[in-house]
C-alpha cells in the first residue's frame, strides 16, 4: 500500500488521515465536522478580505506584509489539532496567550493558523514581526507603525497606540518576543490595562511574566511509537511523520509513503525529536538524497546540522537553516548560561541536577548556581524537562539542540575536561554499590544514566582513563539486569579479551558466568564461573568469593548439575554469614533453598525459606522479596501444600510491576497450583496468558522452572475436552494487564472457582493493584509518603495519588486504619502459610 500527495487521503483542514473507505459516494474532504466548520469560517473569511475592509475596520497591516491581512499561507498546515483547541478555549478566558517552545518548533506558524480560524467577532487581527527589530526603545514605534498607527507631534508613541485601539475588539500578534522580552512586557502590560477588549497571542521562547499571561508551550510533533512497524497508514497518525511526508512529495513529485520506506522516515522523525523546522528540512532534502543517507546524516552529531540547511529563502533568516534558529537562542544567554548549555551536550541519555552539577560546574561557575541556570535553559526552551519526579526532575536537550551545543563546545576546547568529568561522576556513582556482595542481582546505580555512561564509553578507551574498564564492566551489568545478554556479552568478551579479567578480579567472569546463562550456554556459564572462583581464591577477599561461588553454582544449575550447585552454595552462605550482613545472608539462603529444590531436597528448602523470608520481608527491595516469595511458593507446591503456594503466588503478584516480566512467574505459579488442585480449564488459561505475554516482551523462564510449567500444562491440555480446551487457549491469549491480574487473583467473576473471600480483601470496589497493595504495607511500617517514593523509585505525588486509591477502595480515611488493615490481612495470611 502506498500513500502520496492524494488528497482523498487526508483532511482538507487538519491534515488527519481519513478513514472512510474510498469508492463509496462522494469522496470525504475532512475527518470530521469540526473541520469541515473551520473551513468554512477561512473560506468565509477569504471572502470577507477580497471585498475590503469598512473604513471602521481598517486593514490589519504587519512589518512583513505592510498591504495588509495576515500574510496567505503557502503550504499546508499539519497537525497541531490539539494545540489549536487549547488555544481556542483558553482565549476566551485570558486576554494574553503566550506561546513558548524551542526555535524551528512552529510557534509563528501554529499562531498564524489559530488566527486564520477565528470565528467573526474577530474582526481585526494584526501581526506584527519583531525579528528584525534589536531597539527595545523603539518597540512602541514599531508596533504603531506595523498597525498603521500615524505618530501625533508631542505624544509618546505608547499613548498614540492606546488611543487608537481603544475599546475595539481586536487581536494582537507578536512575534518573537524573547530577544525584547522586558520592553514586550512593559508594552503589553500597559495596552491591556487601558484597552479592555484588546487580547495578544506573543510568541516567544521564555515566558514574558507579565500578569494574567497565560503560557502555553509548544511541544515537538507526535511521533509514532518504537513499535508502530512499518504500516504507513498507523505511522501517518503521527504528526511528524505527516509532515515530513507532505513536505517531502511537494520538493520531489512522487514520493510516497509505503512499507519499503516507512520505518527509515519515522526513524528519521524520532532523532529530530519531532521538531518542525527540523522535519521539514530533512524532509527537503529527499529530493537529492536516499532516505538511508538522510538518516545516516543524523547519526553523526557533529554533521546533523548542516544537514538540516536549506530553508525557504523568502522566510525568516533566522529559519533558513536550523544553526541559525538555535544560535539566534543562543546569543540571548548570559555567558554562564551559554557554557552549561554547551556542556551539557555530552549527556546524551538526560541528566538531574546532580548530573549537570558535576558535569557543569567549575571554571568560574559554582555549583550552587547550576539548578538555576537549568531552570533558566528550561524557561528559554533550550533544554526539556521530562515527565517525572519534581524531586527527582530530568531534562535533556533535543537533537538539534545537542548538535549546536557539541559544536560550541569544541570550539570552546572543553570537550577533552567535560568528558573527563563525565567519568568521574560515573565512576563515583559506581563507587557506590561498591561493597555489595552479589552486585550483579541488587540492581545496579547507573542503571538510570545507561545511554550517558555509553556514550562516556564511546568517546574514550583504556588507554585514555583508568577507569575505563570498571566502567565498561558497569554497563555490562546494567544490559544483563535489564536482559539484554547480546549488548552484555559483546561488553565481556572485549574486556575479557583485553584485560585478561585481572584487574577486575572475580567480578568479570562471575558477571560473564551470569550471562552466559542468560544466553542458554551452560556449559561456557560453567567454564567462567569456575574461573571466577580461582581468582577470588587467589584474591582472598570475601565477598568477591561469595559472588563468585553465587555464580558458579548459577551456571551449574544451568547446566543441570543441581548437586555440585547445592554444594557451591552452602560454601557461598558460610562466607556471607561470617561477613555480618542479615540481607545478603538471606538472599545467599533462598538461593540455597533454590537449589535444593532443584536437587529433591524440598524440606529442607522449606526450612531455610521460613528463615529467610522473614528477613527479605523486613529489608530487602521489592524485587529480591518477590523472587524469595517464588521459591517459598515453588517449595510448598513440591510439599503439597497447595493453598499455601497459591498464597505465596498471589503475593507475589500483588507486589511486582503488572506490565514487566516479573508478574510472569506468579501467573505461571498459579498455573501449576490450579493444575495440582485439579482445574485444569484455569490451568491452561493462566499458562497461555503468560505465554502470551511472555512473547510480547521476548522473554523466557529458566529452564527447570519452563519445563515443569510446560509438563503440568501439557497433562491439563489432556484433561479437558477438545471444546473447553481451545475456550480456554482463546481465553487466556485475550487475557492481559489488569484482566489477568484480576484473574489470578481471583477477583474476576468469570473465574468459575472465584470467592471473594479467597482473596482476603472483600468485595471487588476494595481489590487493591499490586502497586497500591505496596504502599497500603509501607504505610502500616510507618513509612511517609515521601519514604515510600525512595522505596518504590516513585515521587511522593505519585504515592499520594496511589494512597488516595486505598483510602477510596477500602473505604478508610486515616493511615492508622490502612496499617490495621494490613495488619490483619497479614496474620490471616501467616495462618494460611502455616
Amino acid at each position: 500500500m502506498e500513500i502520496g500527495d492524494d488528497r482523498s487521503m487526508t483532511c482538507e483542514s487538519c491534515g488527519a488521515p481519513l478513514t472512510g473507505r474510498p469508492g463509496r459516494g462522494r469522496p470525504a474532504r475532512y475527518c470530521s465536522g469540526a473541520c469541515r466548520q473551520r473551513a468554512f469560517r477561512q473560506r468565509s473569511a477569504r471572502r470577507d478580505s477580497a471585498r475590503g475592509q469598512t473604513a471602521t475596520s481598517p486593514p490589519a497591516q504587519s512589518a512583513a506584509s505592510p498591504s495588509g491581512g495576515l500574510p496567505r499561507a503557502l503550504d499546508s498546515f499539519v497537525g497541531r489539532r490539539a494545540e489549536l483547541s487549547r488555544l481556542r478555549t483558553l482565549l476566551r478566558t485570558s486576554r494574553l496567550l503566550t506561546l513558548t517552545g524551542a526555535g524551528g518548533v512552529g510557534k509563528t506558524r501554529l499562531a498564524l493558523e489559530f488566527a486564520r480560524g477565528l470565528p467573526g467577532r474577530h474582526r481585526r487581527v494584526d501581526l506584527v514581526e519583531l525579528d528584525a527589530l534589536h531597539d527595545g526603545a523603539a518597540l512602541a514605534r514599531s508596533v504603531a507603525a506595523a498597525l498603521a498607527v500615524a505618530e501625533q507631534a508631542g505624544r509618546s508613541a505608547v499613548d498614540v497606540l492606546v488611543d487608537a485601539i481603544g475599546d475595539a475588539r481586536r487581536l494582537l500578534i507578536l512575534d518573537n518576543c524573547e530577544h525584547l522580552a522586558e520592553p514586550c512586557a512593559r508594552l503589553i502590560a500597559t495596552l491591556l490595562r487601558h484597552c479592555p477588549r484588546l487580547r495578544i497571542l506573543a510568541t516567544s521562547r521564555e515566558a514574558l511574566r507579565v500578569p494574567g499571561e497565560t503560557v502555553l508551550r509548544v511541544g515537538e510533533l507526535s511521533l509514532p511509537p518504537a513499535g508502530a512497524g512499518d504500516d504507513p497508514v498507523a505511522l501517518l497518525r503521527a504528526d511528524a511523520v505527516r509532515l515530513f511526508v507532505e513536505r517531502a512529495s511537494s520538493c520531489s513529485p512522487g514520493f510516497t509513503l509505503h512499507r519499503g520506506n516507512s520505518r527509515t522516515v519515522a526513524e528519521i522523525c524520532r532523532r529530530l525529536d519531532g521538531l518542525t523546522l527540523a522535519v521539514e528540512l530533512a524532509a527537503r532534502r529527499a529530493g537529492t538524497l536516499p532516505l538511508t543517507d538522510i538518516l545516516a546524516g543524523l547519526d553523526d552529531q557533529m554533521s546533523q546540522l548542516s544537514l538540516l540547511t536549506g530553508g525557504h529563502r523568502t522566510g525568516p533568516g533566522r529559519h533558513s537553516e536550523l544553526a541559525s534558529a538555535i544560535d539566534w537562542s543562543h546569543r540571548l544567554l548570559e555567558p554562564a548560561e551559554q557554557a552549561v548549555f554547551r556542556r551539557l551536550a555530552v549527556l546524551v541519555g538526560g541528566f538531574d541536577t546532580a548530573a549537570a552539577r558535576a558535569v557543569c560546574a567549575g571554571d568560574g561557575i559554582a555549583p550552587e548556581r547550576i539548578l538555576g541556570i537549568l531552570c533558566a535553559l528550561e524557561a528559554k526552551s533550550l533544554i526539556v524537562r521530562l515527565p517525572g519526579d519534581a524531586e527527582t526532575t530530568r531534562f535533556r536537550q533535543l537533537s538539534t539542540l545537542r548538535a549546536y551545543a557539541l559544536e560550541r563546545l569544541l570550539a570552546s576546547g572543553e570537550l577533552h575536561l567535560t568528558r573527563r568529568r563525565v567519568l568521574g561522576w560515573l565512576t563515583g556513582l559506581a563507587d557506590r554499590a561498591g561493597d555489595e556482595v552479589f552486585p550483579d542481582q541488587v540492581g545496579s546505580p547507573l542503571a538510570v544514566e545507561r545511554d550517558n555512561l555509553a556514550a562516556a564509553l564511546a568517546g574514550t578507551s583504556a588507554r585514555d582513563d583508568a577507569s575505563h574498564p570498571r566502567l565498561v564492566l558497569e554497563l555490562a551489568r546494567v544490559h544483563y539486569e535489564q536482559e539484554q545478554p547480546s549488548a552484555a556479552h559483546a561488553l565481556l568478551t572485549g574486556l575479557l579479551r583485553e584485560t585478561d579479567g585481572h584487574a577486575l578480579g572475580g567480578a568479570l567472569p562471575a558477571l560473564a558466568a551470569r550471562v552466559a546463562c542468560q544466553r542458554a550456554d551452560p556449559v561456557q556459564a560453567v567454564r567462567l564461573g569456575e574461573r571466577a572462583v580461582a581468582m577470588e581464591r587467589t584474591r582472598r577477599h570475601p565477598a568477591g568469593l561469595a559472588n563468585a561461588l553465587d555464580a558458579r553454582a548459577a551456571a551449574r544449575l544451568c547446566q543441570g548439575e543441581c548437586a555440585a550447585a547445592v554444594e557451591d552454595l552452602r560454601e557461598c552462605l558460610d562466607v556471607v554469614a561470617a561477613l555480618g550482613k542479615p540481607e545478603d545472608t538471606a538472599w545467599c539462603t533462598h538461593h540455597l533453598a533454590w537449589a535444593l529444590l532443584q536437587a529433591g531436597g524440598e524440606r529442607e528448602a522449606d526450612i531455610l525459606m521460613s528463615r529467610c523470608l522473614p528477613v527479605l520481608r523486613e529489608r530487602a527491595p521489592w524485587s529480591r522479596l518477590a523472587a524469595a516469595l517464588h521459591t517459598a511458593g515453588a517449595v510448598r507446591l513440591a510439599l503439597g501444600r497447595l493453598d499455601s503456594a497459591e498464597a505465596l503466588f498471589a503475593e507475589v503478584l500483588r507486589i511486582v510491576p503488572e506490565a514487566g516480566f516479573h508478574a510472569l512467574y506468579p501467573v505461571e505459579g498459579l498455573a501449576l497450583v490450579a493444575a495440582e488442585s485439579g482445574d485444569m480449564r484455569r490451568a491452561v488459561l493462566l499458562y497461555e496468558a503468560s505465554a502470551q505475554a511472555r512473547r510480547r516482551l521476548d522473554t523466557v523462564s529458566e529452564a527447570p522452572w519452563r519445563s515443569r510449567v510446560e509438563q503440568a500444562v501439557a497433562r491439563a491440555r489432556t484433561g479437558l475436552p477438545a471444546a473447553a480446551r481451545e475456550a480456554a487457549v482463546s481465553g487466556g491469549r485475550r487475557l492481559r494487564g489488569d484482566g489477568l491480574v484480576a484473574y489470578a487473583l481471583r477477583t474476576r467473576s468469570d473465574d468459575p472457582r472465584t470467592t471473594r473471600d479467597d482473596v482476603g480483601i472483600g468485595d471487588d470496589r476494595r481489590t487493591l493493584t499490586g502497586r497500591e497493595f505496596m504502599v497500603a504495607e509501607l504505610v502500616a511500617d510507618g513509612l511517609t509518603n515521601r519514604q515510600i517514593g525512595e522505596r518504590l523509585g516513585l515521587s511522593a505525588r505519585t504515592v499520594a495519588t496511589h494512597l488516595d486509591k486505598v483510602r477510596d477502595k477500602l473505604g478508610m480515611r486515616s493511615r492508622i486504619q490502612i496499617a490495621l488493615w494490613v495488619a490483619a490481612r497479614t496474620e490471616a495470611g501467616q495462618r494460611t502459610s502455616g
